[in-house]
């Protein structure tokens, strides 16, 4: 059962428990192929110790806690958290036997942590849809032992990303331009900016905030081919969004362009566009 949220996070709620965040639960393997070095990059970071109890936030699907429970099994644990009933109920029914983890549906902002009780506060691309971000780490940092530790990754710069935008310019010769998003308001691309992480994390009293850009390629056929890169930008991620409520026609023709534009990138089954990711890593006091 969905615990109250903060009231600011409403509209992300309601994206994560409808049809958007359905659509995410069903591709969680094909977005776990893609994302898996990702976690591997994280979990290298984060460093991870046997006996340690992790809270890993925004855990989708599950991956990522399965993957830190396993890190520090047999005696410690790992508990994911997310808002979007449909991809905990993914995270439940593939976790593997036997691993330290439970799940639970809430709000990180205001969820009611037993205090000092994780040594690592963890996440892949689970932090950045906060309303009020100073608000919700301080409420992780008082889930972390004084000793305790963040580590987690987030999207730099769209421009850096071509893997995502690339798509989308090619939809918007059909459609037009969606709203911006503000820097500072919740999204993919809401901690791109080093100076506003490094304040949020100050300000919510986190220590020796530290930020490394990483580059990785981005598969975004997963292995499938160039008719597996269109469809996947076509089903999830902005330019599925800026094409929802066009009709057909319009849709065909985006889809085209789509595909003469990741066309070049094609190697084999792989289409490779760059992806560029900070790890951020800090102590709780």
């Amino acid at each position: 059962m969905q615990q109250p949220g903060h009231e600011q996070n409403a509209d992300q709620i309601a994206y994560w428990n409808g049809p958007s965040g359905q659509r995410w639960a069903d591709r969680h393997a094909a977005q776990e192929s893609l994302l898996g070095p990702i976690a591997d990059v994280l979990i290298d970071r984060a460093r991870p110790m046997p006996g340690e109890r992790v809270l890993d936030v925004g855990c989708g699907s599950g991956a990522t806690t399965f993957a830190f429970a396993k890190a520090v099994a047999p005696d410690g644990f790992a508990l994911g958290l997310d808002v979007s009933e449909p991809m905990l109920a993914q995270a439940r029914a593939f976790a593997p036997k036997g691993l330290p983890l439970d799940f639970v549906l809430a709000d990180a902002t205001v969820h009611s942590f037993e205090p000092a009780s994780f040594d690592l506060l963890v996440s892949r691309f689970g932090v950045m849809f906060f309303a009020d971000p100073v608000a919700s780490f301080t409420n992780l940092r008082r889930a972390l032992k004084p000793t305790g530790r963040l580590a987690f990754a987030c999207w730099r710069e769209p421009k850096e990303n071509p893997w995502m935008m690339a798509p989308l310019m090619a939809v918007y010769k059909h459609v037009p331009k969606m709203p911006p998003v503000g820097p500072e308001e919740p999204g993919p691309f809401a901690f791109a900016s080093e100076e506003r992480v490094m304040r949020i994390l100050k300000g919510a009293g986190f220590v020796d905030p530290a930020m490394e850009p990483n580059n990785l390629p981005m598969d975004v056929a997963i292995g499938g081919g160039l008719d597996a890169a269109v469809e996947g930008a076509l089903q999830i991620g902005p330019a599925s969004r800026a094409l929802q409520g066009h009709p057909p026609e319009t849709y065909e023709a985006a889809k085209a362009s789509i595909r003469e534009m990741l066309a070049p990138f094609q190697k084999g089954q792989r289409v490779e566009l760059q992806g560029a990711i900070w790890i951020v890593t800090a102590k709780a006091g």
